[in-house]
């Protein structure tokens, strides 16, 4: 029997994998929100199979994803990390995903958990499209513009809706999983 997937992930076992165990499964841990922030934003302009491969370099460069220590890390720790072959070496991303390690621990502090606030906005339930190819998945939602717009106007860098949209669909905020797919009814 032939297992039927969302075409994107094609055959490379890096995008197999992500598929079928993470993306679009809900999320309700802090650390692993943020580690999807840091890596959205590193994959811009980028493929995100690159940003698979370079994801264990990730996460030991970036403590593990510990918001704390990325809020607290210096230019010598910037030097560090553009001097890493094993993550995307550009400063812009790197030093917004510092500054938006310092506005994460704000929303942590002011609702509880990043995750509360980022569920706040589907109301706690993930919303289930109904996508029949992916080409009709789109690159950014209302949705999308609404909590960009809003870390935006919180200090973040590095978040457009586009961004933010691929964070709610691989947090499982949003399930754009294709009506065929195997796990479109699982997540």
């Amino acid at each position: 029997m032939i297992v039927q997937r969302c075409s994107w992930c094609g055959d490379n076992e890096l995008y197999l994998k992500y598929h079928d165990e993470e993306w679009g499964v809900p999320v309700h841990d802090d650390r692993t929100h943020f580690e999807f922030l840091v890596l959205e934003s590193a994959q811009a302009g980028l493929s995100w199979v690159t940003i698979l491969k370079k994801r264990d370099n990730y996460r030991s460069a970036y403590d593990n994803f510990d918001p704390v220590k990325v809020a607290a890390y210096d230019e010598k720790k910037v030097a560090e990390l553009l001097s890493n072959s094993g993550i995307v070496r550009n400063r812009r991303k790197i030093e917004a995903s510092i500054n938006n390690a310092n506005r994460f621990i704000e929303i942590q502090e002011e609702f509880g958990s990043f995750d509360k606030y980022i569920w706040s906005f589907v109301n706690n339930l993930s919303l289930k499209n109904s996508w029949e190819d992916v080409s009709e998945l789109p690159a950014k939602t209302e949705l999308s513009d609404e909590v960009s717009t809003d870390l935006k106007k919180r200090g973040f860098k590095f978040i457009g809706s586009t961004i933010i949209y691929a964070h709610l669909q691989a947090v499982g905020l949003v399930n754009d999983h294709v009506t065929r797919c195997f796990r479109y009814n699982q997540v």
